[in-house]
């Protein structure tokens, strides 16, 4: 059991997502991360242990990006080491993600990329999820869904449980989630959405919450969202 949240606003994400962290503590405590969409490119900050060890180093780099995602795992694949943690890079740098739940079939998937020529930084199963969406990505044609459809293809491809939330470079102020079989809510604010495993991650922040079912698919860009199944259909 992991502890994911993301924050899409008008305002800076770093202090939003530490705190939300420290809610979802109870989900994981062997290591914590977080990224930010800086426009050019992601920055992050890794540390094992508990909450408290990536706030330390966060604030020491200070990010002023409105666009982030943040993780706090109990490990599953893979031992408690910063490369194993979350939130975990596509080998192009293109995509950043974070990831509740198991993917069962991950080693024949990492097989598959690494034929592809894809290298990998890590032992979990996140981090090949992370790039099949990467891959997924690269081999469609630019356009307004490009990144919403790469999620669609690679997530059939998984057999397990999964609740992620996920970046793009190529996509400044969008936010995806989706669900299989582990939690996934949207917190809906004036001022900031959020995708987290627990409304508890944004109490105080958000006014509604949003539960995802099994199988939907959830797009937040700027001050809007919608919800969809992985077919495309509307929830």
């Amino acid at each position: 059991m992991c502890g994911i949240i993301g924050y899409l606003g008008n305002g800076i994400a770093q202090a939003p997502l530490i705190d939300g962290l420290r809610r979802l503590e109870y989900r994981g405590y062997d290591s914590a991360g977080v990224a930010f969409h800086e426009g050019s490119e992601f920055s992050m900050a890794r540390e094992t242990g508990r909450v408290k060890n990536l706030a330390e180093s966060v604030q020491k780099q200070s990010s002023n990006a409105s666009l982030g995602i943040a993780h706090t795992r109990w490990a599953t694949h893979g031992a408690v080491t910063v490369s194993n943690t979350h939130p975990h890079v596509s080998h192009d740098g293109k995509f950043v993600m974070v990831h509740n739940g198991v993917i069962e079939n991950f080693t024949v998937l990492k097989r598959f990329l690494s034929g592809k020529g894809i290298d990998f930084e890590s032992e979990t199963d996140s981090e090949v999820l992370c790039n099949l969406i990467a891959f997924h990505y690269s081999e469609l044609p630019e356009g307004e869904e490009r990144f919403m459809d790469a999620v669609r293809q690679a997530l059939p491809q998984c057999r397990g449980a999964y609740g992620i939330a996920v970046l793009c470079l190529d996509y400044p102020d969008t936010m995806i989630g989706a669900r299989r079989g582990s939690p996934l809510v949207v917190g809906l604010g004036d001022d900031a959405n959020f995708i987290a495993s627990d409304a508890s991650a944004f109490v105080g922040r958000a006014k509604e919450a949003v539960f995802l079912n099994d199988g939907e698919l959830a797009v937040l860009q700027g001050n809007d969202f919608r919800i969809t199944t992985l077919e495309g259909q509307e929830a």
